[in-house]
């Protein structure tokens, strides 16, 4: 199978949105013509699309202020968000995107993004993605373009594995990123954590009790996307069997999670 290309959204409204959910409804109906009800019934957990209120703040209120103040038309800011892997870096760069084609244009760049992907919608939101692993020709169209950003009415959104100081990239480059405003993405304590489970539970319909809650963080991976989708799957389980949730359920869905899956996304 060839290499996946970089991911590239661009438009001034929300249609790729649309025509993305819309492109994973057909690939469902045409791969599953005949459902049982229980596929039914799967079908309505379907992950949600990233968003900043489906983010779980912590101590991240002013970092989520910002980048609602920066998805708005007229905010040409650049911000530099950092943290450490599971933090949710990816998520909030999606969410921001998706909040901002509602008022002006936007090019979103991730997995690694040649230098030909580059461009800059005047008026519009660029954002880019695990800027570290940037090659030297992508990192100089990325310094361009910082430097025709007002001119050009341009807001940037970016995002790294570490704090600027620490980014092995091209010195000029790494200058302007250490003067965009910078945030680090701060992790939840358990206590967090342990509440973004129970809601994330009681939106899918799942009822998990305080035990199974804390069995999941002591014995699960430490990063949120982990423990959520840990979760996702006990939901599946618990539908599939027509059970309640259990310890031994629960076991099981962290024994999957430890079966390496090479189409499984990495944390963010």
């Amino acid at each position: 199978m060839g290499k996946v290309g970089p991911k590239r959204w661009i438009c001034d409204d929300n249609r790729v949105c649309r025509d993305r959910r819309h492109e994973f409804y057909r690939e469902v109906q045409e791969t599953s013509p005949q459902k049982t009800l229980t596929q039914l019934l799967l079908d309505l957990h379907l992950t949600q699309a990233p968003s900043l209120d489906n983010f779980i703040v912590g101590e991240n209120q002013e970092l989520l202020a910002r980048l609602r103040a920066l998805a708005a038309s007229g905010c040409f800011d650049a911000l530099y968000l950092w943290g450490r892997e599971g933090c949710g870096k990816s998520h909030l760069l999606a969410a921001t995107a998706a909040l901002a084609l509602r008022r002006r244009p936007v090019l979103l760049l991730a997995d690694a993004p040649r230098a030909e992907d580059f461009t800059a919608p005047p008026g519009g939101l660029l954002v880019v993605d695990a800027v570290d692993n940037l090659d030297d020709a992508a990192q100089i169209a990325l310094f361009r373009i910082f430097n025709t950003a007002r001119l050009l009415g341009l807001g940037l959104l970016l995002a790294g594995s570490a704090p600027p100081l620490k980014l092995q990239l091209r010195e000029d480059l790494r200058t302007r990123i250490g003067q965009a405003l910078i945030y680090e993405v701060r992790t939840l304590n358990d206590e967090q954590k342990a509440s973004a489970l129970r809601r994330h539970a009681l939106e899918r319909g799942l009822k998990v009790d305080d035990g199974l809650v804390r069995y999941l963080l002591s014995h699960g991976r430490r990063d949120l996307p982990s423990l959520l989708a840990v979760l996702d799957h006990l939901d599946r389980t618990t539908l599939e069997r027509q059970r309640h949730a259990t310890l031994p359920l629960l076991k099981e869905a962290l024994q999957l999670q430890l079966v390496p899956d090479n189409n499984e996304p990495d944390p963010v």
